[in-house]
């Protein structure tokens, strides 16, 4: 996503790719690039609106994504079955900005030295518990492209591979952060649903969609946008849950997102250039225009673009 989810985040965005951490722990810990919704999970958990468990499943998901970047670790022989009460002080700190990034994935990185959170290559959802996605009925203007290009996909895979001999620190993020970009790109055309809309093409791949043990319905829609047919930026805006060109609708009621990975409001594209945003409907959280997300499997559910440039209906077939 993030989760579709932990945008509460949990577990139902997109496919996980499982890493494994080795090694020994360092005090430096990328917290850079972290998305400004994960505070409002961490926030969450530590005022109780969402469990332990919720929490610890939407942040394995962001680490297994790359969102959350966490050093080499090594797992302790001592493990621990719960979440020291510290790490939850953390949480509402850090979501309030008592604290930084760094100070609260810290506390994440105990939470994997001691097997709280559990990683490993081995790790692989089965298809009872991999997150429900829907496909949608694909017509020839908008079906994804099948054609498979191993050849590109390396040449992709090798661009990363270069940015290690890249000896400044800077410059070596920012090659590899274009690179996984391509990469998401790459994939993304593979897998997606294309909406051209205006001078932007939305790459849908199906929503994630889940009914959490609380019984609150959780969608989380994924996708990525690119400018594709314009030598200008191209603006998505979004600033707060009523004031937002991106809802859900079921043909009578209208539903805002409760978080989502818009930066200051908006995502901007320069020509040619490529995003991915995640929006997660599901609780009502304490901001003026936020909307309970309810399911009812008698009505259809679709994402509504709506940007002044263009719009779009895209149906979410959920189920």
């Amino acid at each position: 996503m993030m989760i579709a989810k932990f945008i509460i985040m949990k577990p139902t965005v997109a496919t996980i790719a499982a890493i494994l951490l080795v090694g020994s722990i360092t005090p430096f810990v990328n917290a850079e690039g972290v998305p400004a919704w994960v505070k409002n999970n961490a926030g969450w958990w530590a005022d109780g609106t969402i469990s332990e468990s919720e929490f610890i499943q939407g942040i394995q998901f962001l680490i297994k994504d790359g969102i959350i970047v966490i050093p080499p670790t090594t797992v302790s022989a001592e493990k621990s079955q719960s979440v020291p009460p510290w790490v939850k002080n953390n949480a509402g700190w850090w979501a309030d900005g008592t604290i930084t990034d760094t100070q609260f994935i810290n506390g994440i990185q105990h939470l994997i030295k001691t097997g709280v959170i559990s990683l490993s290559t081995s790790e692989s959802k089965s298809p009872e518990s991999a997150p429900k996605t829907t496909s949608q009925s694909k017509s020839p203007e908008s079906a994804p492209k099948t054609t498979s290009d191993g050849s590109r996909l390396a040449g992709l895979q090798a661009d990363l591979d270069k940015c290690k001999d890249i000896f400044q620190s800077y410059a070596r993020y920012t090659c590899v952060d274009k690179a996984k970009l391509k990469i998401t790109e790459y994939e993304y055309e593979q897998k997606s649903t294309q909406y051209v809309v205006g001078s932007a093409t939305y790459y849908f791949p199906g929503a994630e969609f889940e009914i959490s043990p609380t019984g609150q319905a959780l969608l989380t829609i994924k996708m990525l946008v690119k400018n594709t047919g314009s030598t200008n930026n191209v603006s998505l805006f979004c600033t707060g849950p009523t004031i937002c060109n991106y809802d859900v609708w079921n043909g009578k009621d209208v539903f805002h997102y409760s978080t989502n990975d818009f930066t200051n409001g908006n995502i901007v594209l320069t020509p040619g250039n490529a995003r991915e945003f995640t929006m997660l409907f599901g609780p009502m959280i304490p901001i003026p225009g936020s909307t309970k997300f309810i399911y009812d499997p008698a009505k259809d559910y679709v994402f509504r673009i709506s940007e002044p440039w263009g719009s779009a209906t895209i149906p979410l077939n959920l189920q």
